[in-house]
């Protein structure tokens, strides 16, 4: 970690003092930070503390007593790693990731987004995140209590565990064949024998193979990975066996026997890698071509953009120009018609692109991104079924007029009465990189004081983190985007804060 300088500290001050408008988190002053170190990668295989009582703390500790224990186990000792593994491995044990990899599930899936926030936070800011996680684990569970009659994940069968050395084979059969029991016991096996990099290079290809839940496969695959990567890979098993569970969840029947509109890209994009150049890895970065592949997003169907991808890479056009591309059109649907499916094209977008990023097989890779070009599409024409698309193109956003820049404050007041507004304010804003960081630190921040539902913090830090993913040219456009979404200041803080602030000042 590089040195803070004075400069660093004096900037510092300054973004602070100008988010003093829109809310007050200085009660966490009292807690331990949370160092950098902790939340960092966990590179050991095997954390040192035994979790199993944390987890059952969590557990049966009532929801209102939860925050106000956690925070007295905290001051004894209790760390973030230890913390952020207990709230994982309780959700995969006691919420179920059906119908529908959605709902109630997002207790599951919003854990790694507050872990992203909290990395991405000041060191005394970055226990509110885990704490809402917590608080929102409790009312999941009451509503899997109420839906699904208690469900909790069971022992794995050990006699049907494969043997080590043909697990992958295993695993791949059984969820072609969406076969659950066979998967979860290869599952269970995978867990115990296996690498982090091996195991998930095989769940990227399940993450993103159906469009089923409107990308929650693909964003729990992505999410499971970083959480482990942070808790430790010992923590594995229950979570791959949630995972293929949950990406195994279909309606009808059995899914490989039949062509349904949900499996039909993936096949289809099995067949369109082999026409792409080998070397498509290596080509030169275009504003053309990603434009002319934002175009196609807009409008084409999900084969046309597919094939525009293939063709664009076929050109010489780099990877970059079409993430570019994805990311953009994403934001601009939910510049379209603002809520939870376009929210979803953003979220979902963000964990192709971390699996991409992640992956080591080039194909995979390249259906990762082809996937993504399909989904789009389909996520444009759910968003249709719902009427009132806006003609809005975020490569036309035009920045608010303006003899100066407007404050930060100013913009997230404006996000309460006109998002139009706002975004263009935002783009007249961001004139350097510094003015980016500003706006981000202040969404971040809003995120904890008024945050309510785990779509704020799934998106904020989906949003948030693409920023930097996507080449200069377009993203201010993109951040602009993002406004669409982001919580304001005129909302009133959420009850998790008092009671957070209670229970670290009393």
């Amino acid at each position: 970690m590089a040195t803070t300088t004075r400069r660093d500290f004096m900037r510092r001050s300054a973004t602070l003092g100008s988010l003093a408008g829109l809310g007050e988190l200085g009660f966490l002053a009292g807690l331990a930070p949370v160092s950098a170190e902790e939340t960092r990668v966990e590179r050991r295989l095997q954390l040192e503390a035994d979790i199993e009582p944390l987890v059952r703390w969590i557990e049966e500790t009532p929801r209102e007593r939860l925050i106000e224990e956690a925070a007295a186990r905290i001051r004894s000792g209790l760390s973030y790693r230890d913390l952020l593994a207990g709230l994982l491995l309780a959700g995969v044990k006691n919420i179920e990731p059906r119908p529908s990899v959605g709902f109630k599930f997002h207790a599951v899936l919003v854990v790694n987004s507050a872990h992203l926030a909290s990395m991405a936070s000041p060191a005394e800011h970055r226990w509110l995140p885990i704490f809402w996680a917590l608080d929102y684990y409790k009312s999941a569970a009451q509503r899997d209590v109420e839906e699904r009659g208690d469900w909790t994940m069971q022992p794995v069968d050990e006699s049907a565990l494969p043997p080590a050395s043909k697990a992958p084979r295993a695993f791949v059969q059984a969820m072609d064949d969406w076969d659950e029991p066979a998967a979860d016991a290869a599952a269970a096996r995978l867990a115990r024998s296996g690498s982090a990099g091996s195991v998930f290079e095989l769940l990227f290809r399940y993450g993103m193979r159906d469009f089923r839940s409107i990308g929650h496969k693909a964003i729990y695959v992505a999410n499971a990975l970083r959480t482990l990567n942070c808790i430790g890979w010992r923590h594995a098993e229950p979570v791959l066996r949630s995972l293929a569970y949950a990406l195994l969840a279909h309606e009808g029947d059995n899914p490989a026997k039949r062509d349904a509109d949900a499996d039909r890209p993936y096949r289809r994009n099995q067949q369109l890698v082999e026409n792409v150049r080998p070397d498509w890895l290596d080509g030169d970065p275009s504003d053309a071509a990603a434009a002319e592949a934002l175009a196609a997003l807009r409008s084409g169907s999900n084969d046309e953009a597919c094939d525009l991808v293939a063709e664009t890479l076929n050109r010489g056009a780099s990877p970059q120009s079409i993430w570019d591309a994805l990311h953009l059109a994403a934001g601009e649907l939910l510049m379209r018609q603002p809520g939870i499916v376009a929210l979803h094209a953003m979220t979902t977008t963000n964990a192709l692109r971390h699996a991409y990023e992640t992956s080591s097989d080039p194909r995979t890779r390249l259906l990762l991104m082809l996937q993504n070009a399909a989904f789009l599409p389909m996520f444009r024409g759910e968003m249709e079924n719902r009427g009132g698309l806006k003609e809005h193109k975020i490569d036309e956003l035009a920045a608010a007029e303006a003899d100066e820049p407007p404050a930060i404050d100013a913009i997230f007041a404006e996000l309460g009465r006109d998002r139009d507004a706002a975004s263009r304010m935002i783009l007249r804003r961001v004139q350097a990189p510094e003015d980016a960081t500003e706006i981000i630190n202040a969404a971040r921040v809003l995120t904890f004081l008024k945050g309510n539902d785990a779509h704020d913090y799934k998106f904020s830090s989906a949003a948030l983190e693409d920023y930097g993913l996507v080449s200069p040219h377009w993203r201010d456009r993109y951040l602009a985007a993002s406004a669409y979404h982001l919580c304001h200041s005129q909302e009133p803080d959420n009850a998790l804060v008092e009671r957070t602030r209670a229970a670290f000042t009393s």
